[in-house]
């Protein structure tokens, strides 16, 4: 009997030996590796300040609000500001950016008419140029598992945090090796005498590896497996990798499906606060929660979560971590939580998609929803808002009429220069993640396409006053009859190439697209956009040609920037989870077209905006603007389009409903006012197109369309390119005015021609 039970305890002890073996493989394996699948965090541009820049003190305050700043006297803190009328105190926080790691900051800044006059660092009273503020934080790349946490390392977590987790949870954490054999006596003795399982006795390093291997599962089978892990761990690593681990594992509550985990992201989720900026109250709250957040959830249970909250800072009190005035001062607070997280997984669903989809290029799937990257994208966060606010006004009072009841829309803005994506609204709400119009709804563009049309012509040779005939069209274009009409109707007989663009007149663009050739102005609309296989039908030279709000602005970022294309970017750097650069997106330019020809281009369409279909945004908006811009709308009132730019922004706007059915407006009365109450919330700068010396002004005689002498009475000062000018200016044709010359321009610039409205 004696051997049978040494061989049976042998063989046991040896089972047990291979199992710890095998437990210890386990433990060390995923601990050493990566231990978390951590999303990637993407980040808008940083909002920046700089002496002699303009900056209202509203437009500061949207901005710090939207960053989770809270005012308070002299910000004293790290995420605090103090407004007053011709003065600002910012306390910044730090934040390591792609090529710098910015110290938090404390900034005196002093305002003149509307202007930044300087900027005072308080910390060391020296002067300021710049001052960045942190980016705002859009939204995040999740894994299959739902786990989201930002990371957190000892040196950054308040030492308050840590003092008071090992008091409330662990006290001997120090000095034990993984398990608590006087916690697991206790826990015997309560679950005994209750007859069943109520207590569990287990040490931070046991929850850490309940909650990092295994499941939450109740048994004696699961316990001993955990109490042997735990002295394995602690055995391995040192009590600052548990503790930091734990930190970042630790569950502390639901967004949706997605859990949180770890306290660096929990105080963003319940306060809206990097952890550093945590006051004992808000500590004290975080910690209480880790007995069962949902018990305590302090949004759904405030009460529970109170008095919690008010156990743990009895603890530290007991503790004497914090002192009586600070017990006295934060037991009366409240519990300081945001009704409603900033911290979301994606608040622009439709600028996302687009982040994801450039991403996609160079990076796998997998890769995005775990190794933690941070990715700055080229967001405005000002824009993204007056776009959601100039879509979302209007569709109310487009939405009242019984028509327009499924009416959608989509925006995007770019940055003419650059051709960086500063906004993208995809849905009529702008924050429902269905259905991204502004990338995926290719729709006829109607009168958008023309500018491309009188670019082509400019081209081969046309000039601003080339006469146009603007006359009926009556062929047969495979086997059907093409009868093309102005959208009032009537013809206007033989008109400048400048005004029958102005005026949007289907006729004129029309012949002139034929004569020119519809394969050459497919070319240059396939050239300006990046695109292939634009049809080279004679429908498309009136806009029968489907494209995307997206592509429409890539086409249209090519006439901004003066003729040189750039492909439309999101990203500006990726760094890893630790801050090291993976990738640069640098800016990359190819000239498609001659500037000369863009500079006449863009002067047509300044008249577009000055006399033609685009003049209401003069309603609203500056003449000194010099805007540039188109409208479009597409056969029986189904799509109305508006693209126009600045000297700084473009943008366009589409609208139409989703199943192809008329909705009863136009360009200039549909998508032109949402764009000018987009334009008017923006700082806008003139547009002032580049004039090269090869450009100059001309007197062109109304009548004859022939380049005088200056000055000559029925003549109008025209630019046009000097390499192509081949006679002499003419002479006068008399000394006074031909008779009825004024009425014959004002009919032309007086806007009773509408085009396509």
């Amino acid at each position: 009997m004696i051997r049978f039970i040494a061989k049976v305890t042998l063989l046991l002890l040896v089972l047990f030996i291979g199992w710890a073996i095998y437990l210890d493989i386990q433990v060390v394996e995923k601990f050493s590796g990566k231990k978390w699948s951590v999303p990637a965090k993407v980040y808008a541009q940083p909002f920046e300040m700089f002496v002699g820049g303009e900056l209202k003190a509203t437009d500061l305050r949207q901005e710090l609000d939207r960053l989770g700043y809270r005012e308070e006297y002299q910000a004293r803190e790290p995420g605090t500001y103090h407004l007053s009328p011709d003065q600002t105190i910012i306390h910044t926080r730090g934040f390591q950016f792609w090529d710098t790691n910015l110290p938090s900051k404390r900034i005196e800044i002093f305002f003149y008419e509307g202007q930044v006059e300087q900027m005072i660092n308080l910390n060391d009273q020296s002067r300021e140029d710049l001052v960045r503020l942190e980016p705002m934080l859009i939204g995040g790349i999740h894994p299959q598992h739902n786990e989201d946490r930002i990371l957190v390392d000892l040196e950054t977590v308040p030492p308050l945090l840590i003092d008071g987790l090992i008091a409330v949870e662990d006290r001997r954490f120090a000095e034990h090796m993984g398990i608590s054999v006087r916690g697991i006596v206790r826990a015997i003795k309560v679950n005994v005498a209750k007859g069943g399982f109520a207590q569990g006795g287990s040490t931070l390093t046991q929850q850490l590896v309940k909650n990092f291997y295994l499941t939450s599962e109740r048994t004696l089978r699961r316990k001993a497996q955990e109490a042997v892990m735990a002295i394995l761990l602690d055995l391995h690593y040192s009590k600052q990798e548990i503790l930091e681990a734990y930190l970042n594992e630790v569950y502390l509550g639901q967004r949706g499906e997605q859990s949180i985990h770890g306290f660096g992201l929990a105080s963003q989720f319940y306060f809206g606060r990097p952890l550093s900026e945590l006051k004992p109250h808000h500590i004290a709250l975080l910690i209480g929660m880790v007995k069962g957040p949902s018990s305590y959830n302090p949004r759904r249970k405030p009460e529970l979560a109170l008095s919690r909250r008010n156990q743990v800072l009895d603890i530290m009190l007991d503790q004497n971590l914090i002192t009586i005035d600070d017990y006295d001062k934060f037991g009366r607070r409240s519990l300081g939580v945001l009704d409603q997280t900033r911290y979301k997984s994606s608040n622009f669903p439709a600028f996302m998609e687009l982040v994801k989809q450039q991403l996609s290029e160079d990076y796998q799937d997998e890769h995005l929803k775990s190794d933690g990257m941070r990715i700055f994208t080229t967001m405005q966060p000002s824009t993204q808002f007056a776009a959601e606010q100039a879509m979302q006004t209007r569709f109310k009072q487009f939405k009242q009429q019984s028509t327009r009841e499924k009416l959608q829309g989509a925006i995007v803005v770019t940055q003419p220069q650059t051709g960086e994506v500063l906004a993208l609204v995809g849905d009529a709400n702008p924050r429902y993640p269905g259905f991204n119009r502004a990338l995926k709804a290719r729709r006829p563009i109607g009168s958008v396409i023309k500018p491309f049309v009188y670019l082509t012509a400019l081209k081969q040779g046309y000039t601003l006053a080339s006469p146009i005939e603007d006359l009926p069209i009556d062929m047969r274009l495979g086997g059907k009859q093409w009868q093309p009409q102005n959208f009032d109707k009537t013809s206007h007989g033989v008109v400048w190439l400048i005004d029958a663009l102005a005026n949007s007149y289907n006729l004129a663009t029309a012949r002139l697209g034929l004569d020119i050739g519809v394969r050459h102005v497919a070319t240059t609309l396939e050239q300006a956009a990046n695109i292939k296989d634009v049809p080279h039908v004679a429908a498309m030279l009136l806009g029968a040609v489907e494209l995307s709000p997206f592509t429409v602005a890539s086409a249209y970022q090519t006439l901004a920037s003066g003729g040189f294309r750039s492909e439309l970017s999101v990203i500006r750097e990726v760094l890893d989870a630790y801050g090291e650069p993976l990738n640069r997106y640098p800016l990359q330019m190819q000239q498609v077209f001659d500037s000369d020809d863009i500079f006449l281009l863009t002067t047509a369409m300044q008249r577009v905006m000055s006399d033609g279909t685009g003049r209401r945004a003069y309603d609203k908006l500056p003449a000194e603007l010099e805007l540039a811009g188109k409208t479009g709308t597409s056969d029986d009132l189904r799509d109305a389009w508006f693209v126009g730019f600045s000297g700084n922004y473009l943008a366009v706007v589409w609208l139409g409903n989703d199943d192809n059915s008329p909705m009863g407006l136009t360009g200039s009365s549909g998508a032109l006012p949402i764009w000018t109450d987009l334009m008017a919330q923006l700082p806008q700068r003139p547009l002032v197109p580049l004039m090269s010396d090869n450009i100059s002004y001309q007197w062109v005689d109304v009548n004859a369309s022939v380049v005088t002498e200056p000055n000559c009475p029925g003549a109008l000062p025209i630019p046009m390119r000097s390499d192509l000018l081949k006679n002499e200016p003419i002479a006068c044709r008399d000394n006074g005015r031909p008779p009825g010359w004024i009425e014959r321009m004002l009919k032309n610039f007086d806007g009773n021609n509408t085009g396509d409205e």
